[in-house]
């Protein structure tokens, strides 16, 4: 499932502090999983995989205005939002597992998700009042817009990550609140929590995965069954086009507001999420394990998700979808062509280097400074252990170890 076997993680150093990493899976000391080597530290499926969701992320959102005059747009729309947020979302639970609340990962969590989450967040709301002539549109950011819900809803699934380690059966509550939430038409926009809750079950799904999981997705049988799956599912979206409102794809409305009765809408809300994991690993299944020309990009995805909206909302506000041309499939493959373009180049160094202010801000004035050597721990006295919160002994973050059966947790390990 946010090859060949992969061969225990090495024991390497963390790295040298600093925000989380740029791509839509800002995960501290994220990609050890899966190295092959102490010199290696990132794994290129990860990357390669993180980049090839974001060059479908940025196709799908330029397909929109396609919708309504093209039932082979709508079918390719349909196919594509069913699996490449889950995608990213269980990438994102499983680079969460050894996610705690210490002090470490707290700063890491607001500098790399929370803070570029507000500062895009405002970015939005200005370019919206800029590029469509609205100079009254407000500034909510409990209210994402656009695409800038995933950092929110990433800041809120880590900071709950803990609570699914400890829990007996975290996948199935998760699915159950997905449901619930899914016919509760009272949660309102919010912090954008029925898309939190409807998507819930991708990230606690990867909090328990382990390398060999993506492993077995490399089987010549399993791989055979992934495309012939991906096959009949877009046939399926091309006759569900006329059929089916898009908006369930969204995840962001309750069944009744949908028109469809709570029963209709619970079962709705489980067979998208079947069909979103199924295409989910039918996507990993295939994406490159060995180290390619557009790996390095997968660093960098981050940039490409935050930046790429606002070429698309900005085409959207200027009216440059109108011309008849684009309309047609040669315009349609174009618009496809340059919006993976456009993506790709917004994940490279130069970008990066220039945006990273924003992005991956360096934020050491806004928390306290960790203790030195020999000096004296929160709670305690010099040399003494560190404590954690209520009192507890502060294990520090260690890197990712190989995982064994541990006799002490009963839910996944983390």
């Amino acid at each position: 499932m946010h090859g060949p076997s992969f061969p225990a993680d090495p024991r390497s150093p963390l790295p040298p502090e600093r925000p989380a990493a740029a791509d839509p899976v800002p995960a501290t000391e994220r990609d050890r999983a899966g190295a092959h080597g102490a010199g290696d530290t990132r794994d290129p499926f990860f990357d390669n995989a993180k980049y090839l969701a974001i060059v479908l992320v940025a196709a799908a959102h330029a397909w929109e205005p396609f919708r309504d005059g093209s039932r082979a747009a709508t079918a390719l729309y349909l196919f594509v939002y069913t699996f490449h947020m889950p995608a990213f979302i269980v990438v994102s639970g499983y680079f969460s597992r050894d996610f705690d609340l210490g002090p470490r990962r707290v700063r890491r969590l607001i500098a790399g998700i929370l803070v570029p989450y507000l500062v895009f967040e405002v970015a939005y709301a200005w370019f919206r009042r800029w590029a469509d002539g609205d100079p009254d549109y407000p500034v909510n950011v409990v209210d994402p817009q656009f695409l800038n819900w995933f950092l929110l809803a990433l800041f809120l699934w880590r900071l709950t990550a803990p609570l699914w380690r400890a829990v007996r059966w975290p996948v199935p509550i998760a699915v159950a609140a997905a449901v619930l939430s899914s016919v509760t038409p009272g949660i309102g926009p919010d912090l954008d929590l029925q898309r939190v809750l409807q998507f819930l079950p991708f990230f606690v799904l990867g909090l328990g995965l382990r390398p060999d999981h993506f492993a077995r997705l490399r089987r010549p049988r399993v791989r055979a069954a992934a495309l012939a799956l991906g096959a009949g599912a877009l046939g399926f979206a091309y006759w569900a086009a006329p059929r089916l409102d898009w908006q369930w794809l969204y995840h962001r409305e309750s069944a009744q507001e949908l028109g469809v009765p709570p029963l209709v809408g619970a079962a709705m809300s489980l067979a998208l999420l079947g069909c979103s994991l199924a295409l989910t690993a039918c996507f990993l299944a295939w994406v490159p394990r060995r180290r390619m020309w557009c790996t390095a990009l997968g660093a960098g995805t981050l940039y490409g998700y935050l930046l790429h909206g606002f070429a698309v909302k900005g085409a959207v506000y200027r009216g440059w979808y109108a011309h008849a041309w684009l309309h047609t499939p040669a315009g349609m493959v174009a618009v496809t062509l340059l919006a993976a373009v456009l993506v790709t180049l917004l994940c490279t160094g130069p970008v990066r280097r220039a945006l990273r202010w924003a992005v991956e801000p360096r934020l050491e004035w806004l928390f306290r400074p960790r203790p030195a050597a020999g000096d004296a721990a929160p709670g305690g006295t010099p040399g003494a252990t560190p404590v954690g919160m209520h009192g507890a002994p502060y294990d520090p973050p260690r890197a990712e170890r190989p995982r064994g059966p541990d006799p002490g947790r009963t839910g996944p390990r983390g």
